[in-house]
């Protein structure tokens, strides 16, 4: 079956960018002269996606306006001689839709704007899910979306995860995968020792679900969490039971908008300047 649908949760507030995200939607926060989340978009569209489902906040209305087109702006461009710019302001041919997540449910973290829609994924599907204030920043015009689908499929399988190299003196920081021999996923080993590191995999947040996966996200939503919903839990237990999740290793450098720091290098590296 040909995967066409994405996920991406953008809703939160931001808050390792405030003052700025007060006014401007995380998503929006521009590397060069397009939106952080356009990366993730144009990642999907290469991998022939043609419906993506971006869960936001209540208030969202900035990349709904950059996800639609914008008639007197167009005609302005016409009537002006600017033609040049009409491709760049005319948004991706694909189907943009938007599910709301309630910020003051009392239900938090990755799982819970995935479990949000779970009526748009059919039982024989599979969809990618990506979180959307990072990017894989690749100068080779291949995308990872279509990578990961391309080795699932390769593999007999129908979910993986994407993990990104770090240096294992870094590893400390991250959530690291563990995998077997066959690159099938053991586990998540959070922050542990270099020398008592699985792997140097850093969890991409870059993931390829079939639909079963969504009964397992019901089960982890109405199991009481004293914290976050994380979306690791609901794959351990497909992994408990028995499932198959591939882990391949993503490609391009990896950047991240969520930090200032991030979002400063991010800039430079698309823009050339290092």
């Amino acid at each position: 079956m040909t995967i066409t649908k994405a996920i991406i949760p953008v809703a939160g507030w931001g808050t390792r960018r405030l003052p700025i995200t007060k006014a401007v939607e995380k998503s929006m926060l521009p590397i060069g002269n397009v939106p952080v989340i356009d990366f993730v978009v144009q990642d999907c569209l290469k991998a022939g996606i043609t419906d993506i489902y971006f869960v936001v906040s209540e208030d969202a209305e900035q990349i709904q306006k950059y996800y639609s087109r914008n008639m007197e702006l167009e005609a302005y461009l016409a009537q002006n001689a600017k033609e040049a710019y009409l491709p760049v302001v005319s948004p991706p041919k694909a189907n943009f839709h938007f599910v709301t997540q309630n910020t003051t449910s009392g239900h938090y973290g990755t799982t819970v704007p995935v479990w949000l829609c779970r009526e748009y994924i059919g039982k024989d599907e599979q969809v990618l899910v990506i979180m959307g204030d990072q990017f894989f920043y690749r100068t080779d015009g291949g995308s990872n979306a279509a990578d990961l689908i391309a080795e699932v499929a390769a593999r007999g399988a129908r979910t993986g995860l994407l993990g990104v190299p770090v240096p294992y003196s870094e590893v400390e920081k991250y959530g690291v995968i563990e995998k077997d021999e066959a690159n099938k996923y053991v586990r998540i080993v959070e922050h542990p020792k270099p020398e008592e590191a699985p792997s140097n995999l850093n969890n991409a947040s870059f993931y390829l679900f079939d639909a079963s996966l969504f009964d397992y996200f019901e089960k982890d939503i109405h199991t009481p969490h004293d914290g976050e919903y994380m979306i690791i839990d609901p794959i351990n237990a497909y992994v408990a039971d028995g499932n198959t999740v591939i882990v391949g290793e993503a490609k391009g450098e990896y950047l991240d908008a969520g930090s200032v720091e991030g979002w400063l290098h991010a800039n430079r590296v698309v823009l050339g300047d290092i």
